[in-house]
């Protein structure tokens, strides 16, 4: 049974200094309180998981807590670059990003193997392009029944994968609804696993196309209302589309973003080494 826990401290118990951490949820449900609070506490030397990088990774990595970025596809959506990631591939501010990158199929086959406990996965892809030539993850496979050769990704078994969801019940069973993504393979292919929640409820009421997380693959559940703004909540929140778009101008100067760090977030004294 998942523990019920306060955000600060599920977040100081589960993730460490230079662990593997997924954040994922595509489009809604992205995990941004318990990113601000690892922000805040200043966890570092990290290597970062997700599909579609977006801002939440913008502003893990322009605190300088991310040493590596395993992704597919980075950009602040319907608005442009993700500037601090720009900056520290670019220019290693405010340090060096180690990067891997792979397609969206690459990334979803990669969870699947992790949640399967296989060493890895086989896909038709990669074909055509350099990334096999850019990544130690990516292989090829020969088929042993039609000789056909195959792309092979390597498994991802994060140290700690942070999803959120709409609702989690006392026993820390999760109830997630929506547009969902990766999120259910995430979680099982992670050695440790904290879920915020929009709220925390007596009964878990079965909903369309709903997914279900029972609570003995979930360590730690957090009751965070809006913790996934600027994204939403399907049936609790919308989209703050405002925020998406003046995260631009305030990502694009490293000056204005130290200064968003600190008052908006509160960053620990490790964040942002200048």
């Amino acid at each position: 049974m998942a523990d019920i826990r306060d955000l600060r401290e599920a977040v100081g118990e589960l993730i460490h200094d230079g662990d593997t951490v997924a954040m994922e949820g595509f489009t809604h449900l992205i995990p941004y309180a318990a990113a601000h609070e690892v922000i805040r506490q200043g966890i570092t030397d990290l290597t970062l998981v997700r599909m579609t990088p977006d801002v939440i990774y913008d502003q893990l990595i322009g605190a300088g807590l991310v040493a590596k970025l395993v992704f597919s596809w980075g950009g602040n959506p319907g608005v442009g670059s993700l500037h601090r990631f720009r900056d520290a591939v670019e220019n290693g501010w405010p340090r060096p990003l180690e990067l891997d990158e792979h397609s969206h199929a690459g990334m979803a086959n990669r969870y699947v193997a992790g949640a399967s406990g296989l060493p890895f996965a086989v896909l038709r892809g990669y074909r055509g392009g350099d990334m096999p030539e850019r990544s130690a993850t990516i292989s090829t496979v020969t088929c042993p029944f039609t000789g056909e050769e195959l792309a092979a990704v390597a498994a991802l078994t994060p140290d700690v994968t942070v999803i959120h969801a709409q609702q989690a019940d006392r026993a820390g069973n999760v109830r997630l609804w929506g547009l969902t993504g990766v999120q259910k393979e995430a979680v099982l292919a992670a050695r440790r696993v904290l879920v915020t929640v929009e709220e925390i409820v007596d009964e878990l009421t079965p909903r369309p196309g709903g997914l279900t997380l029972p609570g003995w693959v979930v360590d730690a559940v957090a009751e965070v209302p809006g913790g996934a703004h600027p994204s939403y909540a399907a049936g609790y929140s919308t989209r703050d589309n405002a925020y998406y778009r003046d995260w631009d101008a305030v990502s694009r100067d490293r000056a204005a973003f130290t200064v968003w760090l600190e008052t908006e977030v509160g960053a620990g004294v490790r964040a942002v080494r200048r």
